[in-house]
């Protein structure tokens, strides 16, 4: 059983050195550091070497929550990860300890209120989207292209042109995508609603 430490900051011109000495503090045999790595990308070099190093009965020890987790979802679906695999996870700033009972159920009730708060934002934006059908228009990107825009195109179309000089033609100095030429066409499904 060890105690793994692992810091990161986001820019090259911080230092992680106060992390690192609170994670000796705290007992950390190993300490793995990012430096200048964005928390929000998916694959971070130490990371990556933390979580493979990482065995059943160690401790991995962040000075933080967004050390470790991307988002909210991330960092549930990391700690849930780990502790299937027998590994437990300390939060100096938080106070969060999973190799106690208390700590596990500090985690758990913050792990459930994302997922509350995750909930609210499905159901807010179905009601939302309910709300606005219900007035007679559909969700989305509304269409570039006007009726009498896409009868134009059609009567380009017809008399010869092609989608490259009708897009620049009903562009008025900004060239229309090829998709939505294609679209007021009926050559594509207006399904997704209208490219710009």
């Amino acid at each position: 059983m060890a105690r793994i430490g692992y810091s990161r900051v986001s820019t090259r011109d911080q230092h992680p050195e106060v992390q690192s000495q609170r994670l000796r503090e705290a007992g950390c045999a190993r300490i793995y550091e990012d430096h200048g790595q964005s928390g929000a990308k998916a694959s971070r070099p130490e990371w990556d070497k933390c979580l493979d190093r990482l065995e059943k009965g160690d401790v991995l020890v962040a000075v933080r929550m967004d050390r470790i987790g991307r988002s909210t979802k991330n960092l549930i679906d990391v700690v849930t990860e780990l502790g299937e695999r027998g590994v437990d996870i300390v939060f100096l700033d938080q106070g969060i300890d999973t190799t106690t009972a208390a700590g596990r159920f500090v985690f758990r009730m913050f792990a459930s209120i994302a997922e509350f708060e995750r909930d609210l934002i499905i159901e807010r934006t179905r009601d939302g989207l309910a709300g606005t059908t219900a007035r007679g228009r559909n969700g989305g990107r509304k269409h570039r292209l006007t009726d009498d825009q896409k009868a134009t195109a059609r009567k380009l179309r017809a008399d010869g042109h092609s989608i490259k000089e009708i897009g620049l033609l009903l562009g008025n100095g900004k060239p229309v995508s090829r998709q939505t030429v294609y679209r007021a066409l009926g050559m594509l499904s207006d399904s997704k609603g209208e490219a710009a």
